[in-house]
């Protein structure tokens, strides 16, 4: 590229990226896998899973590690984001759309270009410090889950002791 100028978009196919995460989720050690079922009922919203990670933290009881939080759908994120606010949320899912509108004439043929395009720039995990039961997280920072396409989500969660 001239003068260092340019963009590089690495892909990580999802096979790929399901083979690392499952790595990642099996691991040895006492810490099942645990699964967190969700079901979107808009095209585009967020839902703070942050107590549901929490009971999963919990359940566990892991006296210091981390908690890992996997979505593996492409057409869904994960971020950590605050929670006080409301509009937070909506600010978040109203950029997503102006900087990736739905009828932009993507090739894809599903009709859902748009939801992966967001859901690689929200990224598929969050890893948190866990610590005695609980999740370390900033105050007013819980995780969220973004989702541009209605229908059912998972979202695996592994707290690794460490």
């Amino acid at each position: 590229m001239p003068n260092g100028e340019g963009f590089a978009l690495v892909v990580l196919d999802q096979i790929a990226a399901a083979r690392a995460a499952w790595y990642l989720m099996n691991m040895p050690g006492p810490t099942p896998i645990e699964s967190i079922d969700l079901k979107t009922t808009t095209r585009d919203e967020t839902i703070d899973i942050t107590s549901l990670v929490r009971q999963v933290v919990k359940k566990v009881s892991v006296e210091s590690g981390v908690c890992y939080v996997y979505c593996p759908h492409t057409t869904a994120g994960l971020t950590l984001q605050e929670n006080s606010d409301p509009n937070v949320k909506k600010d978040l899912i109203a950029q997503l759309s102006r900087m990736v509108p739905r009828d932009a004439g993507f090739v894809h043929s599903e009709d859902n270009s748009d939801a992966h395009i967001k859901g690689s720039l929200m990224g598929s995990s969050v890893v948190v410090r866990s610590t005695k039961a609980s999740c370390s997280w900033a105050p007013g920072r819980p995780s969220s889950s973004a989702s541009s396409t209605a229908e059912n989500r998972k979202v695996l969660v592994k707290v690794i002791a460490g």
